[in-house]
């Protein structure tokens, strides 16, 4: 028997649960990559963050989106990220965007892996301080906290994603935006973000 309306779970829950293989995957990619291991296998990984937040970006004028997120023009790393590269004199990379034909509901998909990635970034922003003497003003820009904490902006975000603006009619396709979202960043640490060899 299904689930009442009434016990379903939140669209934040379903989300978090049914793409946590990919969200997995995700992780084991970044660890083969060890981008803080130089700053040369680091430049790989801005390429990786500039190229998915060029297709973040892209969606958050899409129509309906600021309907539900009501800062989503606030949100968005793609020029911090081509400032890092240009900090460290590094090529910015040229592809074709991937989000030109992701409308809404997908599009909230997507902004999902992106705004939950803003919350991993407070310890990758410890590693390219630690370990490459960058920092929030110098390239590692893409890593920053928004304005006012990590924190805030997820709990905001993902109340935005559970409020009964969003209907649970949608919440499929939601989910099915954020799977391609993780295929699409995963895709792009196998292309730009070679694996580091391990110290001996």
């Amino acid at each position: 028997m299904s689930a009442s309306p009434a016990h379903a779970p939140l669209l934040s829950q379903r989300l978090k649960h049914e793409t946590e293989a990919l969200h997995l995957q995700m992780h084991d990619l970044m660890e083969q990559a060890r981008p803080f291991s130089s700053r040369m296998h680091y430049a790989g990984f801005l390429a990786v963050q500039y190229l998915f937040q060029r297709d973040i970006e892209h969606l958050l004028d899409r129509p309906g989106i600021q309907q539900v997120i009501h800062d989503a023009a606030l949100r968005g790393r793609e020029h911090d990220a081509l400032r890092d590269l240009q900090d460290l004199d590094m090529p910015v990379p040229h592809e074709s965007l991937a989000t030109c034909e992701v409308a809404m509901p997908e599009a909230l998909g997507w902004l999902y892996v992106s705004e939950g990635s803003t919350l991993g970034a407070a310890f990758l922003l410890k590693e390219a301080q630690a370990r490459l003497g960058l920092s929030s003003t110098f390239g590692a820009r893409n890593l920053s906290a928004y304005d006012g904490g990590r924190a805030n902006a997820w709990r905001r975000f993902v109340a935005a994603l559970d409020d009964e603006v969003v209907p649970s009619s949608q919440h499929d396709a939601i989910i099915e935006g954020a799977r391609a979202a993780f295929r699409r960043f995963g895709q792009l640490l196998q292309s730009y973000a070679q694996p580091a060899p391990v110290p001996a």
